[in-house]
């Protein structure tokens, strides 16, 4: 089992930047495939960007060319560069992870079974 840890999450004005991290450990990390998903009050959660364990990347529309997502596999780390924030981003951000999801499901979060506890990302107008 995947143990996962965000943090980085916060207050910013708009058109600000973040980075999330993610923090794994337990399983052999370059393996897995990650994801970032972000949770809205009484909404259910939606794929905001994934990596696959060979690199391939995949974003939803509301955040290209505003968010960049990265692996580190030698820190077991997964990052989420966030730009250009706007108050519509506010929501709270997981990271999750899954041995093998394929290309067309990563932004399906019911393929993916560990989760981290979420960091709130706030922007302000």
């Amino acid at each position: 089992q995947v143990q996962l840890v965000e943090s980085g999450g916060g207050s910013v004005q708009a058109g600000g930047s973040l980075r999330l991290s993610c923090e794994a450990s337990g399983v052999p990390y370059s393996t897995y495939c990650m994801a970032w998903f972000r949770q809205f009050p009484g909404k259910e959660r939606e794929g905001v960007a994934a990596v696959a364990n060979d690199g391939y990347t995949t974003y939803a529309d509301s955040v290209k060319g505003r968010f960049t997502i990265s692996r580190d596999n030698t820190k077991n780390i997964l990052y989420l560069q966030m730009n250009s924030l706007k108050p519509e981003d506010t929501a709270r951000y997981y990271c999750a992870a899954e041995y093998r999801v394929m290309d067309q499901h990563l932004m399906d979060p019911s393929f993916f079974n560990s989760w981290g506890q979420g960091t709130q990302v706030t922007v302000v107008s």
